[in-house]
């Protein structure tokens, strides 16, 4: 029978979120209910609370979880009852055109659960990004859930969002690997994990641009080789900056972990020739840009936007866990603070303020 258990709702735009009392439906066909043991604080939800994704209130915030399958639907193959799991927003249909020429990262019909999670009066949810987990139950299509070696859930959930995104955008989309230069525009916690992953993937020059001499200790932290502050710096300032510590050239690969149009022309004019620029942060959608096409013709290479990191959670995921418990990638440190489920308000305060690399709820 249904479940009322608690969760954090925006029920208005710029409203403080609540925690509430939801219903979760018993899992029809496909669907599983998962035991949420930890949910990040993602910028995601922020903009779900500021109407920068719909204005489909009242949302069911958090997605970047783990947790413990509880219920299974009809049909389930994918996990059963037990299963620890990090929960992902790219469920593949393996029948989309993306998925059939063999690019599933692309897959253009993903899939959410049927049903719909609702208040105790009936008013249905909007789960963000088709996961809801600021609570401590929720619904999801079992294709939603990535089983892998049991770990700390407030470290490995946080593979559901942020920081695959930065790890696939410099080892999926830019396509790192050892010896190339890489600059990563912004090192935040997806800035971060860029680095991180571009540390992995054997880079041998990793420079961190942010105007917060906080962040770039933390960059440092994980593996970056140059910090630059460029706090009041001119675009063409920040461009040499990059070219200063790369021969004169540029970097291999840039990645504008920021999303605004000035942060993509230091990209842009920050790599080298036949150079590849990623696009991770995610713009508003009023935001233009400008760039003289002769320029975007005579510089060649590669101009990409990453979708979750190009990942593939069934392949990324457990790979990842695996290095981590091995010690081989520090995960851990993306862990500012573990919280309750009552303080996630708090917590995007802290985040607008750049204090934090991740607060993450622990249920």
């Amino acid at each position: 029978m249904p479940q009322t258990v608690k969760g954090v709702i925006s029920r208005s735009k710029g409203a403080p979120v609540e925690l509430t009392d939801i219903v979760i439906p018993d899992p029809g066909p496909g669907e599983v209910i998962v035991d949420v043991k930890s949910c990040g604080v993602c910028h995601t939800d922020f903009h779900y609370r500021e109407g920068g994704i719909s204005d489909d209130y009242p949302f069911l915030l958090g997605h970047e979880s783990a947790g413990v399958v509880s219920e299974v639907g009809d049909g389930v193959t994918e996990v059963e009852v037990g299963d620890f799991v990090i929960l992902n927003w790219r469920a593949i249909c393996g029948d989309c055109r993306a998925c059939k020429r063999g690019e599933p990262w692309y897959c253009f019909d993903t899939h959410n659960a049927s049903q719909k999670m609702t208040l105790t009066d009936g008013t249905e949810l909007e789960a963000a990004l088709g996961i809801g987990s600021f609570a401590e139950k929720t619904l999801v299509a079992a294709g939603q859930c990535t089983k892998v070696p049991e770990a700390d859930p407030a470290v490995v959930g946080l593979l559901g969002c942020g920081m695959m995104a930065g790890i696939g955008a410099a080892i999926n989309t830019g396509e790192v690997t050892r010896g190339k230069t890489v600059a990563v525009i912004g090192a935040g916690g997806v800035g971060c994990a860029a680095i991180a992953g571009s540390a992995l993937a054997g880079a041998n020059t990793i420079i961190a641009l942010d105007i917060d001499e906080k962040k770039l200790d933390w960059a440092s932290d994980f593996g970056a080789t140059h910090t630059v502050s460029t706090k009041g710096m001119s675009e063409d300032e920040v461009v040499a900056a990059i070219q200063e510590r790369t021969g004169g050239f540029g970097a291999d690969v840039v990645i504008d972990a920021v999303g605004l149009p000035a942060t993509w022309r230091q990209a842009f004019y920050g790599r080298d020739l036949a150079g590849t620029v990623v696009l991770v942060g995610v713009p508003t959608p009023e935001m233009e840009l400008t760039v003289p096409l002769l320029d975007v013709f005579g510089r060649g290479g590669k101009l990409k936007s990453s979708w979750y990191g190009d990942c593939l959670p069934d392949r990324d995921f457990p790979m990842l866990v695996d290095l981590y418990q091995q010690g081989r990638f520090p995960l851990e440190k993306f862990v500012s603070e573990r919280i309750g489920i009552a303080d996630v308000e708090s917590a995007f305060e802290k985040m607008a303020k750049g204090q934090v690399l991740r607060s993450v709820v622990e249920l």
